[in-house]
């Protein structure tokens, strides 16, 4: 009896901290169990065994900031079936999409020794501003749990069952007081999507947006709230620039709150 290939499963980084693709090395026994059932052909961070292309899954985390990084994730699309991207860099530009509010040539005179030596786009931004994008899976970093019914899914030829909804959802499952009421602590869980399991509300600690925009997320409504709980614009402007500030409608809301004198 003829046996059928295993599906073969390339991950990729560009501009990014590694965080996503440590959390896939830290799903430990079921890395075991999916490693039986796939061959990880191209992985980097795991293996110096790096295997050419095609593949029938790409995991890509991290965003583009070079015209290097450009070319290269057009190579990657071209030599994937199915092509994933993972965490906050590689779906809104990360971190690094602060860069995109202010002049880039700045921050490399100030880092650098050598500016002229640095070469580097004038934004940072994500995967699918330059290639088709098939699933996205948020956060900083994503969930091991979410990450691994991806897999599943792709590999199974369903669609992920992977929720949108908010964070204060989890709250309300966890038995959470929600701490902008009982606390006036200002909380980004009413416009962020969940993933974490609403971690920082459970400890006390308003959200911090790590998975970006829920579905049709009202932060204009938000920001009023923050507002009546003292909170000024500087603070809702910095709270919307974070791990997702190119992520719409955070962008958005954080623009609204710029001061105009110094817009970053």
């Amino acid at each position: 009896m003829e046996t059928r290939p295993r599906p073969r499963i390339a991950v990729w980084k560009f501009a990014s901290c590694d965080g996503c693709q440590l959390s896939l090395l830290d799903c430990e026994d079921q890395l075991l169990a999916l490693a039986a059932a796939v061959e990880i052909a191209n992985f980097a961070e795991a293996s110096s065994t790096l295997r050419p292309g095609p593949y029938d899954v790409s995991l890509v985390e991290g965003s583009i900031t070079t015209a290097h990084d450009a070319e290269r994730i057009r190579a990657v699309r071209a030599a994937s079936r199915q092509l994933v991207t993972i965490g906050a860099c590689a779906t809104a530009g990360g971190i690094q999409a602060l860069r995109n509010f202010a002049d880039v040539a700045d921050y490399v005179a100030a880092v650098y020794a050598t500016p002229a030596y640095i070469q580097t786009l004038a934004t940072s931004t994500p995967i699918a501003a330059h290639v088709t994008v098939d699933f996205a899976l948020h956060g900083c970093p994503i969930d091991k749990t979410q990450l691994l019914e991806m897999i599943s899914a792709l590999l199974a030829g369903r669609a992920p069952q992977i929720p949108r909804e908010t964070v204060c959802t989890d709250c309300k499952r966890r038995g959470t007081a929600c701490v902008m009421v009982a606390h006036g602590t200002p909380c980004l869980g009413p416009v962020t999507a969940s993933g974490c399991g609403a971690i920082c509300p459970a400890f006390g600690r308003g959200c911090y947006g790590c998975f970006g925009p829920a579905e049709a997320a009202n932060t204009a409504a938000l920001a009023t709230a923050w507002t009546g709980l003292g909170a000024d614009r500087r603070a809702i402007h910095r709270a919307f620039r974070t791990f997702n500030a190119a992520a719409e409608p955070f962008r958005q809301e954080s623009d609204a709150h710029a001061d105009q004198d110094h817009p970053g």
